[in-house]
């Protein structure tokens, strides 16, 4: 099995549409007329900006997916001035690498892992 899409749940689609844009720059977003929707394909990885409904609100309540950056500190800062803030870490962790989480305006969370230079 092989990871295709993270459906990120917010209160508002256009909003969350567009934030994530700025955060993921170089997603590429594809339209699909037929039902409506723009994904943001990441090499063939799609960010889902979906509606947060009953079923599924938006917020932290378990899974995090982490982004492999080649620098944290950048990454960090990248976010941090997108309206993100410093949720948890960062720590070290294997090999040299460090990770962090950021909340997102919508209260998801975004894990980063990379070299904390």
């Amino acid at each position: 099995m092989i990871p295709s899409a993270v459906l990120v749940h917010v209160p508002d689609v256009e909003k969350g549409l567009e934030w994530y844009k700025k955060a993921f720059p170089e997603a590429v977003p594809i339209y699909h007329s037929d039902i409506d929707f723009t994904v943001l394909d990441l090499n063939g990885f799609s960010i889902e900006i979906v509606q947060a409904d009953e079923k599924v609100g938006a917020g932290k309540s378990g899974s995090v997916i982490y982004w492999y950056v080649g620098n944290l500190s950048a990454a960090l800062a990248h976010f941090e001035a997108l309206g993100a803030y410093l949720y948890r870490g960062p720590m070290e962790i294997e090999s040299g690498l460090s990770m962090c989480q950021v909340e997102d305006p919508f209260g998801n969370l975004i894990g980063l892992r990379g070299k904390a230079t």
